[in-house]
C-alpha cells in the first residue's frame, strides 16, 4: 500500500509545500517541496494544526526530504505558537522523513529531541511509504 492508494484530502498546496489529511487514520502529512520560511511555513504548520485539533488527530508525517535548515526565527515561532496547539490536542506520533541536506538534518535532529522530551513518539525514515505505514500501525 502506498500513500497514493489511501484516501486523503488536500488541505493546502503551494509552490513550497503540500498538506494532506488521511481521514481513515487521523494523520496530517506535509511535504516540503523547497526551502520554506516565514509566512508560507506558518501557513502550512497552522493549517495542519487546525485540522489536527478539529479532526482529533494524534499523528503527523513530515516529509522534509526537499527541505533545508529552518531559520531560527521559524523554529522559535514553532515552539511558541505551534507546539502548544499540538501538545494540547494530544499529539502522540511523529514520522519524519529527514532532509537530504546535512544542514536540514542537523536542524531536524534538535527539533526531534525537543518533541521527544514532550512525550511525542518520533521515528525517522528514508521512505515516505514506510513512514506512513508506521503511523497507520500505531494508535
Amino acid at each position: 500500500m502506498t500513500n497514493d492508494t489511501i484516501k486523503r484530502e488536500t488541505l493546502l498546496e503551494n509552490d513550497a509545500a503540500t498538506l494532506w489529511y488521511y481521514p481513515d487514520y487521523g494523520i496530517i502529512h506535509h511535504k516540503i517541496h523547497k526551502f520554506i520560511m516565514g509566512d508560507k511555513f506558518k501557513e502550512v504548520m497552522l493549517t495542519g494544526a487546525e485540522y489536527f485539533e478539529k479532526k482529533n488527530c494524534k499523528k503527523w508525517l513530515s516529509d522534509n526530504k526537499n527541505s533545508s535548515a529552518l531559520r531560527k526565527v521559524d523554529v522559535d515561532w514553532g515552539k511558541e505558537n505551534w507546539k502548544p496547539i499540538m501538545i494540547k490536542a494530544g499529539w502522540k506520533y511523529w514520522a519524519v522523513v529527514m532532509p537530504d541536506l546535512m544542514a536540514g538534518k542537523l536542524t531536524m535532529r534538535s527539533i526531534i529531541e525537543y518533541y521527544k522530551e514532550r512525550n511525542v513518539t518520533v521515528e525517522i525514515f528514508d521512505d515516505v511509504d514506510l513512514a506512513l505505514k508506521w503511523l497507520m500501525e500505531n494508535d
